[in-house]
């Protein structure tokens, strides 16, 4: 008798967890599957955003992907992508091993990087575009001439800007994922490597980047992802502008969708968006592998 109150025990917490699953499961459906599922329907479909909803077959799919400015745009979301994916990188691995030292102004340090992170990205652009101002931003009022340039009225200096701000706002949060990764690095190893005559820098490359594999692809995977979604930087800042220099396509789908009142081609760029950032994924998914016994020791 006891045994089997005892096996009712041990079976019950595992009957509560499908239930204990179920909220998240409503939430993700409901707010990320249905409306996926809608806008893959709506791209099948001609509409204006407030009339009647008129099935058209594969109009919309043709009209954009026989538009020559998709090519454009796409290019540029990819190039934003490689390029701050560059630049965030390399810095947010060596800020994120800086931040993992225990002395206490490390730790002050870590909460002064992550301020950026908790401004509005539109707030964030307006500032930038005020300050770069050729004749009223910072490089006019210190009279600099080098920062007096018209910076968001040329093509590269505009895409670089882009690039700068974007790299400014997200490196905090990088940082702080790679910052939990050196700290879970088992100190074991540095002393081994301290014993045999290693130095920082010889550790830095044997050791740390080394464990941090998995946690640069988990960080690889939020950038680039993250990168197909870029709007309200861009939108405020350069508007895609100068000519279509910084035209992503998320914001290529806004202007068809809101401005032009083409539902039906912006619901078809935000599918190729869905599918193109699902196949980064798991591309990055299976170039990191499946070491189990290196994540456990990273413990990213």
């Amino acid at each position: 008798m006891s045994s089997l109150t005892d096996q009712r025990r041990r079976r019950t917490p595992r009957s509560i967890l499908p239930w204990l699953a179920t909220p998240a499961l409503v939430i993700y459906v409901g707010f990320a599957v249905i409306p996926l599922v809608g806008v893959f329907a709506l791209s099948f479909t001609t509409w204006d955003g407030i009339g009647a909803i008129h099935v058209s077959g594969l109009t919309s799919w043709r009209a954009v992907l026989t538009d020559p400015g998709l090519p454009h745009a796409l290019g540029v979301t990819f190039m934003v992508m490689v390029v701050s994916w560059l630049v965030q990188t390399p810095v947010c691995i060596l800020l994120g091993t800086f931040m993992a030292g225990r002395q206490r102004y490390r730790a002050l340090l870590g909460v002064v990087y992550f301020v950026p992170l908790m401004l509005s990205s539109a707030a964030i652009a307006l500032a930038y575009k005020a300050l770069l101002d050729p004749n009223f931003g910072l490089g006019a009022g210190l009279k600099i001439q080098v920062l007096s340039q018209d910076w968001l009225g040329r093509p590269w200096l505009a895409f670089g800007v882009v690039v700068f701000v974007v790299s400014w706002q997200f490196i905090p949060f990088h940082s702080l994922i790679y910052q939990g990764g050196v700290q879970q690095i088992p100190k074991s190893l540095y002393e081994a490597a301290q014993l045999d005559g290693a130095g920082r820098i010889r550790q830095f490359f044997s050791i740390t980047l080394p464990q941090l594999k998995y946690t640069i692809i988990t960080s690889s995977t939020l950038m680039v992802v993250g990168s197909l979604t870029f709007f309200d930087l861009i939108f405020v800042l350069t508007e895609g502008g100068p000519g279509d220099a910084t035209r992503v396509l998320a914001l290529d789908m806004y202007k068809r969708g809101f401005q032009a009142s083409l539902m039906g081609p912006a619901s078809a760029i935000a599918v190729i968006l869905v599918l193109v950032g699902l196949a980064l994924a798991l591309m990055l998914r299976r170039l990191g592998g499946r070491d189990a016994g290196a994540s456990q020791l990273e413990g990213a």
